[in-house]
């Protein structure tokens, strides 16, 4: 079998690939295991995503923000890097070099949204050096 190209059959086959190393992951899987009840449905919707993300074709209708956030006592911005370490292996090993390219590029912005969204927020109360307002960036 040669390698992947990004379209929904190839993203199927890499999802179903990648959440099966995460899911044996000594780090990752015991978080991913509690989290998710039904394995099948979470791997469709998570190709979804990815057609979403990498075709455009409007397949996801989750919101993986709030869905990210309720774990956050679970997670931390290492464990961001260990997914983003094995989703590198993962696209490395199965997709065309220009796909897993474009695919770790992806998840690396994608994986910076979630954790601004989840380990900090904006202060727009907080008082300049000047006593004005200003926003600042403070890690929770």
């Amino acid at each position: 079998m040669g390698l992947e190209k990004i379209d929904d059959e190839g993203l199927g086959r890499l999802v179903d690939a990648f959440y099966a190393s995460v899911r044996a992951d000594e780090e990752l899987g015991p978080i991913f295991n509690d989290a998710i009840a039904d394995w099948p449905e979470h791997l469709e919707k998570l190709t979804n995503f990815w057609s979403s993300v990498m075709l455009t074709s409007g397949r996801y209708k989750g919101q993986p923000v709030p869905a990210h956030v309720k774990h956050r006592a679970r997670i931390t911005p290492e464990l961001f890097e260990r997914w983003l370490a094995l989703w590198a292996s993962t696209t490395n090993a199965m997709m065309e070099p220009a796909a897993a390219a474009a695919l770790q590029d992806k998840a690396q912005r994608i994986a910076q949204s979630l954790q601004l969204a989840m380990f900090f927020r904006i202060d727009a109360d907080a008082p300049s050096r000047n006593g004005a307002p200003a926003e600042t960036v403070a890690a929770r």
